[in-house]
């Protein structure tokens, strides 16, 4: 459940749910997927998080791919880790967790209009036992697992630490660190320090390199907030969670407006404690901007709850890209030493900047694209001529007035199978020689995927040419020049992140971009349907219902007057199914993966891409009169998609050049 689909469908949709229903409704949906053979494969390629070392890191002893975690609160009871493991997430909380169950027999609310969520119960959850009984399948919990435990509320630090001391006992086989959610309100702040010591001593007795952090509420008082700071051990605790939840009336609130708060309360331990210790960060991370600010401030890590109802599941990936353009655009050639010496990498940025040079291997893909541009205008003008070449006479025997006295409209049945799978290639082309340029040669990981996928399906449907016993020398000879670039063009290393300026904030450009990217991927996605039904059709019916209607004639009829008419015409179709489905799958890569804000290069590469399919089509059926519109209504609807998905992406991926406000943390100007 990508962005792209998250805002523009299931959102509304679920959102018209309860809060509690929408919330069990996908986490059971995304975990039965996961649990399916290559579910996880395919929530992972809907998302394509890469990862790159200079993400990665050490949270004391722990490793840590991604610098963004998610909270146990929002999937309380376990449905979908897998799931939510493949959206770019680096650690998962599980928690809180007590010794007997917390239920709630009142709804979970939403506040849309601050962005938030209402739980009328604090602290709710399946207890011990049955979290125990979850957690021995790790392989369902592929991420480090930071376990928040919880004494039972209105306990004495006596008895709360002998619950802990049950829970760390039953639980530590399965951590990878311990969260211990201490504050309560009815203790004094001497007693609560003394409890969070004695209950590090008790986990390090277990594992002494067992990782303990305290976790505190948000709206945890300041004073309190600023003495456990200040005289808690932190030999035995490693760091500290600034939790994600207000405590109010009706029940704990969790919400977009928790940012400023947590802002402020780690700034605060930040400067009481100093770089040697751990800040987890939860509260009011909405947009990769909330989570940039708050590492600013002194977070090393963010975690996410409500900023991934309400934005979306793609918000762990933006933050990471968020991250990396960060540290790539203020790393020099010294090593890059973040808070609490944990994590150190040396990001060469002139490395990094150094990118390929055009014969190192791009420039043959480039050459690939344009030689199909060429290969597809030269066919044009042929379809749209002669038709026919001397090598399809030689093998049908016969001429061009003999096809034309047998029935005048088959050679323009003929030139508009020509034309359009010509538009094709041209399109296949200009898609090609600009992923090449802007792709390959910036050394982006998800252009190499795309261009290698799309060349290894359009090299290998040329056999569907030979489905009715054709061989044709024109295309087998194009085939020989290109496979040769194509090859070339993969040694070129293509694992950079991208150096462009990431999306920080969830304006008006990047939600219309989100209905853009739909369009395409749906037009992409269609494409391919489209295609692979043409090549299944040309080497099996050959024809359909409109264009025998069209021709006026059946197949048996064009058999018997030359049997090697109909193989002439199913290579024609085989053909251009084939290059059709490598076109959307070209397409469908880019909709899926490349599309982020300020690249223009990549709305003109979709404009021009596919201009020359939809005027090859539409011409060439208006020209020879098959204007049939249930033949044509395909070719309508997926025009309608791609007007509309270059009219949404236009203001995102345009962006970077507007007057506005205010700056983001890299200089660039945002909306205000």
């Amino acid at each position: 459940m990508p962005d792209w689909s998250y805002r523009t469908i299931f959102r509304p949709l679920l959102f018209r749910l309860s809060a509690e229903r929408a919330r069990d409704f996908t986490l059971h949906a995304m975990g039965l997927i996961s649990k399916l053979p290559g579910g996880s494969l395919l929530i992972r390629t809907l998302g394509h998080m890469e990862s790159y070392p200079i993400l990665e890191s050490k949270m004391s002893a722990v490793h840590i791919k991604y610098p963004v975690g998610v909270s146990g609160a929002l999937d309380i009871h376990g449905s979908a880790p897998r799931a939510l493991a493949q959206f770019g997430l680096g650690f998962m909380e599980i928690g809180p967790v007590t010794l007997h169950p917390v239920s709630s027999n009142m709804s979970i609310r939403r506040e849309v209009s601050n962005e938030a969520l209402l739980y009328p119960t604090p602290y709710a959850n399946d207890g011990v036992d049955v979290v125990e009984e979850r957690l021995k399948d790790r392989r369902n919990y592929p991420l480090p697992l930071m376990i928040r435990t919880r004494h039972t509320s209105a306990s004495t630090p006596v008895e709360a630490l002998e619950e802990q001391q049950q829970l760390i006992e039953r639980l530590s086989p399965y951590a990878d660190a311990l969260y211990l959610d201490v504050i309560d309100r009815g203790w004094t702040l001497e007693e609560t320090v003394c409890y969070c010591e004695d209950a590090a001593r008790m986990a390090h007795s277990i594992n002494k390199d067992f990782p303990v952090f305290i976790y505190v509420t948000l709206d945890c008082p300041q004073q309190w907030l600023e003495q456990l700071a200040a005289r808690a051990d932190f030999h035995l605790l490693q760091g500290m969670v600034i939790g994600e939840a207000i405590h109010t009336a009706d029940g704990d609130l969790i919400g977009k407006e928790g940012k400023a708060l947590s802002l402020e309360r780690v700034r605060l331990v930040r400067e009481i404690a100093g770089d040697s210790l751990i800040i987890v960060a939860a509260g009011g991370v909405h947009e990769p901007l909330d989570a940039l600010e708050l590492m600013d401030a002194g977070a090393n890590y963010v975690q996410l709850h409500s900023g991934l109802v309400y934005s979306g599941p793609g918000l762990p990936k933006r933050i990471n890209e968020a991250i990396i353009y960060k540290r790539i655009e203020s790393a020099d050639h010294e090593p890059l030493p973040l808070r609490n010496g944990h994590f150190q990498h040396s990001i060469d940025a002139a490395a990094l900047m150094k990118l390929p040079s055009f014969w190192q291997g791009w420039g043959w893909m480039w050459l690939l694209g344009l030689g199909m541009v060429i290969g597809g205008i030269l066919a044009w003008i042929i379809a749209a001529t002669s038709v026919v070449l001397p090598y399809d006479i030689r093998f049908l025997g016969i001429g061009r007035e003999s096809m034309e006295n047998l029935n005048e409209r088959l050679l323009p049945f003929m030139s508009h199978d020509r034309v359009t799978l010509a538009g094709t290639m041209i399109s296949i082309g200009i898609l090609y020689a600009q992923l090449a340029r802007y792709g390959l040669g910036k050394g982006l990981h998800w252009s190499k995927t795309a261009l290698f996928i799309s060349c290894l399906v359009g090299f290998s449907s040329f056999f569907l040419y030979l489905g009715y016993g054709y061989f044709d020398p024109l295309h087998g000879l194009v085939a020989i020049l290109l496979l040769p670039m194509f090859i070339l063009s993969m040694r070129t290393k293509a694992n950079r992140p991208s150096l462009d300026p990431p999306n920080l904030v969830n304006d008006r450009s990047w939600r219309l971009a989100q209905w853009g990217q739909l369009m395409f991927v749906s037009l992409g996605s269609a494409l391919a349907v489209g295609g692979i039904t043409i090549s299944f059709i040309g080497v099996t019916d050959v024809f359909v219902a409109t264009d025998l209607a069209y021709l006026c004639t059946t197949p048996e009829f064009l058999a018997m007057y030359n049997e090697r008419l109909v193989p002439l015409i199913a290579h024609d179709r085989a053909g251009f199914g084939g290059a059709l489905f490598s076109n959307a799958l070209v397409l469908l890569t880019i909709a899926l993966w490349g599309i982020n804000q300020g690249q223009r290069w990549l709305w003109w590469t979709l404009l021009a891409g596919g201009m020359p399919g939809f005027i090859a089509g539409f011409s060439v059926h208006a020209v020879i009169g098959y204007t049939d519109f249930w033949h044509l209504l395909p070719a309508y609807f997926a025009c309608v998609l791609y007007v509309l998905g270059l009219i949404f992406l236009y203001p995102y991926l345009m962006s970077g050049r507007r007057i506005t406000r205010k700056k983001d943390p890299f200089g660039r100007l945002q909306a205000p």
